[in-house]
């Protein structure tokens, strides 16, 4: 069998992103972990959708690269977690303290997301300074 040559101007095979995957991925477990209580599986899946989106975001040409988008992404992370817990505590320090040692899952589920931001913060922090720094004298 004689083998076809590529027509004129086609330019390859199409490239297929993994990000969609790791998308749907971090979205699933960090849901899991949120709502049986799980909270380091919780914090991971919700790191690894965060850092997801940013990924695919850099890729797609959106951004130069994923480190502010990661930034944001913590952000919204700690202040959605935040206002989960202030709305189950209140605004007082004693309060929230206390719902730390509490069995209301709610507000732990609260405390899962703001530590996914935190973690997610960090890694861009870090993954920032990595990369950005340039190369190893």
């Amino acid at each position: 069998m004689a083998q076809e040559e590529p027509e004129a101007g086609a330019s390859g095979p199409a490239k297929v992103s993994a990000w969609p995957l790791f998308v749907a991925l971090g979205l699933a477990v960090g849901e899991v972990g949120v709502v049986m209580a799980l909270y380091p599986l919780a914090i991971g899946g919700l790191v690894l959708f965060a850092g997801s989106i940013a990924g695919i975001l850099t890729e797609a040409g959106y951004t130069e690269r994923p480190w502010q988008t990661l930034t944001a992404l913590s952000g919204v992370f700690v202040a959605l977690g935040l206002v989960v817990v202030v709305t189950r505590t209140g605004t007082s320090f004693g309060a929230i303290e206390s719902a730390l040692a509490s069995t209301d899952t709610i507000v732990l589920r609260g405390f899962s997301i703001v530590g996914a931001g935190i973690v997610a913060l960090a890694a861009s922090i870090a993954g920032g300074s990595v990369t950005d720094a340039g190369p190893a004298a």
